[in-house]
């Protein structure tokens, strides 16, 4: 509430491309369903495509219809995004396919994403997923929209491995702690299986690609039936009453 359009229709669109980003894919075409309260502005829905349009413009992608209709006041604004994306053949990562001992590590730095606004503004990473997409030795990638407390689970479940989180290395955003970086929510950043033998040139290729993104191990995934299990706590629930963020 209270956020400006632009930047409402750039999150609208960036949290979909982010999951493109997290198989390796590439944005192709979009559907923008608005349901929007009868009282709402011609202003603040040029606003919302002008965010939208922007994002899809840089990475070539199109806006290719949807719905716009009008709810009675006092309902809830519904914006729903739907995409195609495309990927070669073979090379889209799950996160199903991480394999005990692989290294786990993030892009970015984590922590505070609604109290800096990050949770708006955050750019996806979708050069970064396909970089990654291209080594066989990356072995599962999902994105961080829901915590690390809850993502970090998904991945080594999928992947039916147990995980071991070392949060003394967790890459923070300034003034914030581990437990946040753990628990807060909307990073938007790459969790990425690695094989453990090849992380050390894919890191110091990554560094030489993307100097200016940190891409920091943070854990590793571990035979489930031989490692006790880590609970973490924090993170988003869509079907849980939450007391806030």
């Amino acid at each position: 509430a209270g956020e400006s359009a632009r930047r409402v229709g750039h999150k609208a669109v960036a949290r979909v491309f982010s999951d493109i980003a997290a198989m390796g894919g590439t944005p192709m075409h979009l559907l923008v369903t608005l349901a929007l309260p009868a009282t709402t502005s011609m202003a603040w829905i040029d606003g919302f495509y002008a965010g939208a349009r922007a994002l899809c413009d840089k990475h070539l992608c199109r806006i290719a219809g949807g719905e716009l209709t009008s709810l009675p006041d006092g309902a809830a604004t519904v914006i729903s995004i739907a995409a195609t994306g495309r990927i070669a053949c073979g090379q889209a990562v799950l996160r199903s396919g991480g394999q005990a001992g692989d290294v786990l590590a993030v892009t970015g730095v984590l922590g505070g994403s609604f109290a800096s606004g990050y949770h708006l503004d955050f750019e996806p990473r979708l050069a970064e997923g396909q970089w990654l997409a291209r080594h066989p030795e990356v072995h599962a990638m999902m994105d961080l929209s829901d915590g690390l407390a809850k993502d970090l689970p998904r991945l080594a479940r999928a992947s039916q491995c147990a995980f071991r989180l070392d949060a003394a290395a967790l890459p923070l955003r300034p003034g914030c702690s581990a437990a946040q970086a753990i628990g807060d929510g909307e990073d938007y950043e790459l969790l990425v299986a690695i094989s453990a033998v090849a992380w050390p040139a894919i890191h110091t290729a990554w560094k030489r690609d993307f100097p200016d993104l940190p891409f920091t191990a943070i854990g590793e995934l571990r035979d489930a039936p031989m490692a006790a299990p880590q609970d973490l706590a924090g993170g988003w629930d869509h079907f849980r009453r939450q007391a806030g963020r």
